[in-house]
């Protein structure tokens, strides 16, 4: 049974396994989904959509907006869409984006350019300690305030623009103000341009270019046309890349291993992770490629590998965001210096994710270096085994909780990991896949 509040214990090291396994169904294409859905016109279907708390808190924000959502079955829904500009709330309304940073910021996009919206949107300890200040100056170019002023975190009130207008948008790493900046011009006047600077993910391009006439793509130059007619939904959602990569982790450093991991989404600007691994070692095979919807999907073969020093330039980031909690840990297990480049912005996660990895390094003795945008990791052949815990506190980041237990795995070290329940906002499937694994692990109940 697992509780709303718990503490994972791992203490033993996970022994050779040779499986076959699903992963959770992918939680940026889940999100946007639903928030697509809704705009669209007439009624949406959704199949294998990620059933965890993110994805919750979007459909609770949705229905609070005047959203129809019926669950068929199993990870299976019907958005009853009502096209752009169709939100309503009343003033004061309270959303909860709980955790989710994508939820907040894509959904913030599409109210900013919504008629007579006034409301409040707030997250969970985690997401309100994260700014916002990027995301209100680029809303601001569309006319949406925010109150109060100078403020750049949640709780936060939003005040839409009812003459919307389109902008030019500069796009950095950030998919998440990508999308905001392409959802929010999709019901502004005129033609909303985002140039890309540098090639950042794109799941909601994807969906959107199942609509005609809405985005035209050159390059890295994205119009998005104001006002048009958006199509209905039909998706299949594939298995998440992200969360595939701590099981790939697992194998590669745990003795006669052997994994297949079936249907994840293995576009282009999702495999950074995979990518880099490669080139340096590891034994990582894309098989059954296909495509569907514009999104590319495949299995992943992996087997135990012996891995070269990573050398991460600032170009991966883009495509391995959410991966680099478990990069890091690889990077300890590698004997020499690894380094990655580029990585600000992982201080605006759910925590400052290269800092407390630096902390968790240093638990069980592994040197590293960090500035704001580069990390240095000194990997040794053999952790040994140290008779403390290692312990993680309670940050509310689902992916610090993951590595760490992987960690624990592969090394035989103990931990203990607070708050782990928060790994549900992204992999609820997490503890069920390593037990099948072989994993062993005890869960604790929080006092």
């Amino acid at each position: 049974m697992l509780y709303k509040n718990f503490s994972v214990i791992t203490s033993k090291k996970i022994g050779a396994f040779n499986k076959k396994i699903v992963v959770d169904s992918d939680k940026s294409i889940s999100i946007r989904s639903f928030l697509i859905g809704a705009i669209s016109n007439d009624v949406s279907l959704i199949k294998n959509v990620l059933e965890s708390e993110d994805v919750f808190s979007a459909i609770s924000c949705l229905k609070k907006l005047g959203i129809l959502i019926k669950r068929i079955k199993s990870g299976q829904y019907l958005i009853f869409g009502r096209g752009l500009g169709s939100l309503s709330a009343q003033k004061n309304m309270v959303l909860n984006a709980g955790n989710s940073g994508t939820l907040a910021r894509l959904l913030i996009g599409i109210l900013s350019t919504t008629p007579n919206i006034y409301l409040k949107i707030r997250g969970d300890k985690s997401l309100n300690k994260r700014s916002m200040l990027s995301l209100i100056n680029l809303m601001n170019e569309f006319g949406a305030e925010f109150l109060p002023k100078n403020k750049f975190n949640f709780p936060l009130t939003i005040i839409s623009s009812n003459l919307p207008v389109g902008i030019t948008y500069k796009a950095g790493t950030s998919a998440q103000l990508k999308s905001a900046a392409i959802l929010a011009g999709l019901n502004a006047y005129g033609t909303t341009t985002v140039i890309e600077k540098e090639k950042s993910r794109n799941p909601t391009e994807n969906i959107l270019l199942k609509s005609k006439g809405v985005l035209n793509i050159k390059k890295n130059i994205i119009k998005i046309n104001g006002k048009k007619y958006l199509s209905p939904l039909k998706l299949n959602v594939p298995g998440d890349p992200s969360s595939a990569a701590f099981f790939v982790a697992l194998t590669l450093f745990t003795k006669n291993s052997n994994l297949y991991i079936k249907k994840v989404g293995l576009n282009d600007r999702r495999i950074g992770f995979y990518k880099l691994l490669k080139k340096h070692g590891a034994k990582i095979t894309f098989k059954n490629l296909k495509k569907n919807n514009n999104e590319t999907i495949g299995d992943i073969i992996i087997k135990t590998s012996k891995l070269k020093p990573l050398k991460a330039s600032a170009s991966y980031y883009p495509s391995t965001t959410d991966e680099y909690v478990i990069l890091l840990i690889c990077a300890a297990l590698i004997p020499g210096v690894s380094v990655f480049k580029g990585i600000s912005d992982l201080s605006n996660k759910e925590s400052s994710r290269a800092y407390e990895i630096k902390k968790i390094l240093k638990q069980i003795g592994i040197k590293s270096k960090l500035t704001k945008n580069e990390m240095k990791i000194f990997g040794i052949k053999k952790i040994k085994k140290i008779n403390k815990i290692v312990t993680v506190p309670n940050l509310g980041d689902h992916r610090i909780c993951m590595a760490t237990m992987c960690l624990s795995l592969i090394t035989g070290i103990k931990s203990n990991i607070k708050n782990f329940d928060t790994v549900n906002t992204s992999c609820p499937s997490f503890l069920k896949i390593i037990k099948n694994l072989g994993g062993k692990f005890e869960i604790k109940k929080a006092l």
